[in-house]
């Protein structure tokens, strides 16, 4: 592996991308992360021709209210690119965005280091490796989320001793157990944040009749959602507006945060199943270390209220929640290109 391309010599800018199926958050070495927006992209048709009409924050700010020659997409899903032509697109913007518009990275193009699950195969990483050098990547390397979540939220990767990182995604959690500087052992499952904000819109439909958008139920996640009932569970209420199907008109309904915790008992069950059955696969030694260390969350899922103590209770083990859990990748990526300590952990292809 050419590892010494990660120079100052060609002028680029070089930056190390979290391309999420939620969020996209770009890292520039010395500076941090100066980009955290949605994945989602806005296509507008006119006259048969279509060109990005938004993308990121301007884009989601669109979903569900577009004229029919607007249409909203997310080109990831559960982690790996669906549409590629709008990918790279995605992919073009946020690259100008993190290099300020300068006309001399866009040209000669940066390298670029970009994370990938570890369950992504080798087409899945090949066409995230194309859409990334056709928006203008110069030299483009993958990093399992896995271990740039486990850098980015400091464990002792190189060390001979064993850790565990859960990161809970918009699409996919990824589970990693690392030791010396590699992956032990990783599995990815196809349960995220999304997967919670569908089964809240499932569970509001089926006990109230009422229909209510994506952005509605990722807010009902976010300021009263919790993976466990608590004793003050059924006095933490909330409120949701959406379409009564009995009715047929707008209405809005008060839900208790007990509501929710029943709403996402099956996407936590398959988190829970997957960790579990991750430990099962732990060597001996390793296994010794886990008891002592216990498991790390990262993520955007490693906010959602309470969701450590199920883990903790389901698996007996101490659980923490990294701090900045949502940039814990982008960081972890983006310290691939300035510590040559862990670039042995990145893989052209």
């Amino acid at each position: 592996m050419g590892l010494g391309l990660f120079g100052s010599s060609s002028g680029s800018r070089n930056i190390a991308m979290d391309l999420g199926t939620a969020n996209t958050l770009v890292y520039v070495p010395g500076e941090g992360i100066v980009v955290d927006e949605p994945s989602v992209v806005a296509i507008e048709t006119a006259d048969g021709v279509r060109r990005v009409k938004a993308v990121g924050s301007e884009a989601k700010m669109l979903i569900g209210k577009t004229p029919d020659n607007i249409q909203t997409y997310r080109p990831l899903t559960d982690g790996v690119i669906g549409d590629l032509e709008i990918a790279e697109e995605m992919i073009k913007h946020f690259i100008h965005k993190a290099g300020g518009g300068s006309h001399s990275m866009l040209s000669r193009g940066p390298e670029i280091v970009i994370c990938v699950p570890s369950g992504a195969t080798s087409v899945e990483r090949r066409a995230i490796r194309a859409a990334a050098l056709n928006a203008g990547g110069r030299e483009v390397w993958l990093v399992e989320e896995p271990m740039a979540a486990a850098i980015g939220a400091g464990l002792p990767v190189k060390e001979p001793v064993g850790s565990m990182v859960v990161d809970i995604g918009g699409g996919t959690t990824e589970i990693g157990i690392i030791s010396l500087g590699g992956l032990n052992f990783s599995t990815s499952a196809r349960v995220g944040g999304n997967k919670m904000d569908e089964a809240i819109a499932g569970y509001i439909r089926r006990q109230h009749n009422v229909v209510i958008g994506d952005a509605t139920a990722e807010r009902i996640k976010k300021e009263f959602g919790s993976a466990m009932v608590t004793d003050e569970s059924l006095h933490i209420v909330g409120y949701a507006s959406g379409q009564d199907i009995t009715k047929g008109g707008p209405c809005e309904l008060t839900l208790s945060q007990a509501d929710i915790v029943e709403a996402l008992r099956e996407p936590l069950a398959q988190i829970v199943e997957a960790v579990c059955a991750s430990l099962e696969q732990v060597q001996p030694e390793i296994a010794a270390d886990m008891i002592d260390r216990g498991i790390t969350l990262t993520g955007g899922g490693a906010l959602l209220r309470n969701i450590d103590s199920v883990l903790a209770d389901e698996t007996g083990l101490p659980v923490e929640v990294a701090d900045a859990p949502l940039h814990c990748v982008a960081i972890g990526a983006g310290r691939t290109l300035e510590d040559p300590e862990y670039r042995e952990t990145l893989c052209p292809s």
